[in-house]
């Protein structure tokens, strides 16, 4: 009876949870404007000329919390039955160090900007957040409350800014088809509002957002009237173009290889706030190349991140809790493995307190001819399905389950499980659970296992804590995630407390962190107990700069051996002043060289800066450079050497052309990587690119084929590329 009592007390509380939350939060009224805004970046429109919305004062939230700003913003919004509209009157008292440049959308995070944080759903597990600087450019970014943000996602949408004898004024619109909302007489989004000044290197919002509180738990409540979301379809067809060439001899390349392709997305509101997606041969091919990485002597296998629009949209709802960070988990949906989909089909909404996804494709990749041995399952298709749901148990608080099924030959892989997180203030704890059934392709060995974690965090000014337990059994296997190790039970702690100067004495010095990080786990498959401690300290200046050094100690086992760790790092960054950005990292001391039959321990040395020139406001130049060296530890011989370079090249003639050129150089590969791109970006989905690219690499002729060597740079690959694509809106 009491067990009884209490599950139905539990359930009210939850029930209660997001009307309760509601009625602490600031209410805003938004304007319905007679008459639309023109967005040009003057404020001069009728809908912009009563009082600005009635703000507090706003504070800081990085690099520290709670503190005042001298520049002023005026916010005011209106709507009418197809848009929603905010204006920015951005003050400031040196206008004339306004950092502003022009740049393609997502590239103006280091300039001065403004911007909002918008829950449309108002169920506080996700929001649009969109920026604009002083020029009108846009970056977006969705925020879930699983994931976390999000950069990739790009929404249609119009912006435009100017700057001022006092300033800059921001002009913003958004269609009421970008996002979705429960139509209604009452419309009730949460909302708050942001704002960078990149020459002190803070970020102000309101409401103020307190240290260890997640910017749900802040929005503010924006009440709209009469509204209705117009359900849309949309449809995308795209055509590519390419032309390769590969060296037969030193002397002459291959016949070319030139593939036309025409493929046809389109996309359906099928509620206002669910669409479903579907495409038929889809352009998937990135735009741009991964930068080069570091591959010698990897115990983990290297994360690239995903580029391809279909699987960026809208996939943070498919994350589970506690994955990434220093989780064994990076990801649950790591859609970079399905490499070559000629299918795919998504849909993802909210109906109430309940979210949900579902992600479908078929992979061609696995079916393709392999080099040497022949495929026994050529031409076959793997084909993916992922399904996900969460029901809001409150403002960043909720319980989920996923489930995934991956196909290939006679084989399966398929995950069952659920997640939970819950934030109380600056508690916040979370809890995942995964059992995972696996048949070989062949259909001869089949494996199950079960995975999970559970992770608590206390955030606050001046106390970070945070704890996690992660165990995973030998035969789990998620094909669908980004996992570093499986056979592993491991529990880590960090404690960080932050101590602040006085202002006044030293202005540039923001904030001194001690901190430490203790792990210890059970490897069953290496076969021993690895531990590390890391103590170390972090300083915050002004300028986006820190400063950072610590050691690792501890012991790593591999191959059935126990090696005895230390490492000494040192690393930081700063943005000197408006056009010059520095970074770097250095790290010495003892590590393993990972040879799977007789592994050793050697001295390794490495070395990374970054250096970021933004001479005027259209010309962007980044360098990159790695180097690490590792040497035997009992005779002190040279193990290997590697260098990596990345450069990267960008000049924005308007905010809708661009030039790009990447060249890249890794000594491992003995490979010279170049990435010549025009581009023209009118809104996101219509786009066409033009691009050049060349593989050149060092290797000797053996009079039949080309061999590793010594031998001079050749080109050994080359090609041209074009695209198109165009978003039509019914």
């Amino acid at each position: 009876m009491l067990d009884r009592r209490l599950g139905v007390a539990v359930f009210c509380l939850i029930a209660a949870l997001p009307a309760a939350a509601e009625e602490d939060r600031p209410r805003l009224e938004a304007a319905r404007a007679a008459k639309p805004p023109t967005i040009d970046g003057l404020l001069d429109d009728e809908a912009w000329q009563g009082p600005p919305l009635p703000l507090t004062e706003w504070l800081t939230y990085n690099p520290l919390s709670g503190e005042k700003m001298a520049q002023r913003t005026e916010v005011r919004a209106a709507y009418d039955d197809r848009y929603l509209y905010f204006a920015f009157h951005c003050l400031d008292p040196e206008p004339d160090k306004v950092r502003s440049t022009i740049s393609r959308r997502d590239n103006m995070w280091g300039d001065d900007w403004v911007g909002l944080s918008l829950d449309s759903v108002g169920n506080g597990q996700s929001s649009y957040d969109m920026f604009v600087n002083p020029a009108g450019i846009q970056g977006d970014i969705l925020t879930t409350s699983s994931a976390g943000e999000n950069v990739a996602p790009d929404w249609v949408w119009d912006s435009a800014g100017r700057r001022t004898a006092t300033g800059y004024d921001v002009e913003m619109r958004v269609p009421f088809t970008s996002i979705r909302f429960k139509s209604g007489a009452d419309v009730r989004m949460g909302v708050l509002f942001w704002r960078r000044v990149s020459r002190l290197g803070m970020s102000a919002s309101w409401p103020v957002i307190p240290q260890g509180r997640s910017v749900f738990e802040r929005h503010a409540v924006m009440l709209l009237h009469d509204v209705k979301r117009p359900l849309t379809l949309e449809l995308s067809p795209s055509a590519t173009y390419s032309y390769r060439q590969t060296r037969a001899t030193p002397t002459a390349f291959s016949p070319a290889d030139s593939k036309p392709a025409a493929g046809l997305s389109v996309k359906y509101g099928v509620t206002s706030s669910a669409t479903v997606e579907g495409t038929i041969n889809p352009d998937f091919s990135q735009v741009e190349s991964d930068a080069f990485q570091v591959q010698v002597n990897q115990r983990y296998p290297l994360f690239f991140s995903e580029k391809r629009p279909f699987f960026m949209e809208g996939m943070g709802s498919f994350e589970l809790a506690g994955a990434g960070g220093d989780a064994v988990m990076r990801t649950a949906v790591h859609t970079r493995r399905i490499v070559d989909p000629f299918w795919g089909a998504k849909t993802t909404g909210t109906a109430g307190r309940v979210g949900f996804g579902v992600l479908a494709a078929g992979d061609d990749a696995p079916g393709r001819q392999l080099e040497g041995d022949p495929n026994p399952f050529l031409g076959q298709r793997r084909d993916f399905y992922i399904a996900r749901s969460q029901l809001s148990l409150g403002r960043s608080s909720y319980v989920g389950g996923i489930l995934s099924d991956t196909q290939f030959g006679g084989g399966h892989n398929r995950v069952g499980g659920a997640d939970i997180a819950l934030k109380l203030g600056r508690h916040s704890a979370s809890a995942t659970f995964l059992a995972t059934g696996t048949l070989s392709p062949d259909g001869r060995e089949r494996k199950d296992g079960l995975g999970g974690q559970a992770m608590y965090v206390f955030d606050s000014k001046p106390f970070l804590f945070i704890t996690q337990i992660e165990h995973y059994d030998r035969g789990f296997q998620m094909d669908t995630a980004f996992l570093n190790q499986v056979g592993i039970t491991q529990g880590w702690t960090f404690v960080a407390p932050s101590f602040y100067p006085d202002a006044k004495k030293h202005p540039w010095f923001k904030r001194f962190v001690p901190f430490a990080f203790f792990q210890y786990g059970r490897d069953r498959i290496q076969d021993g107990k690895p531990w590390i401690v890391v103590p170390g300290f972090r300083m915050h200046f002004t300028r986006q700069g820190f400063f950072r050094v610590d050691e690792i100690y501890g012991d790593e086992v591999w191959a059935g051996h126990t090696f005895r760790k230390g490492t000494a790092r040192v690393m930081g960054e700063a943005q000197f002043t408006r056009w010059l950005y520095l970074s770097g990292r250095a790290t010495f001391g003892r590590s393993i060289f990972y040879d799977p039959v007789s592994p050793y321990l050697g001295r390794m040395r490495t070395y990374s800066a970054e250096l970021g020139l933004q001479p005027s406001t259209r010309l962007n130049e980044r360098i990159a450079y790695d180097r690490v060296q590792f040497d035997r530890l009992t005779d002190g011989s040279r193990v290997y050497t590697v260098n990596v370079l990345n450069t990267r090249t960008t000049f924005q003639l308007n905010r809708y052309f661009s030039v790009r050129g990447i060249v890249q150089y890794d000594s491992s590969r003995r490979q010279v990587l170049t990435d010549f791109l025009g581009s023209w970006e009118l809104l996101p989905g219509t786009v066409a690119y033009a691009g050049y690219g060349s593989l050149i690499e060092r290797a000797d002729w053996d009079g039949a084929q080309f061999v590793p060597g010594p031998g001079v740079f050749r080109t050994r690959e080359r090609g041209l590329f074009f695209k198109a694509s165009y978003v039509h809106r019914f």
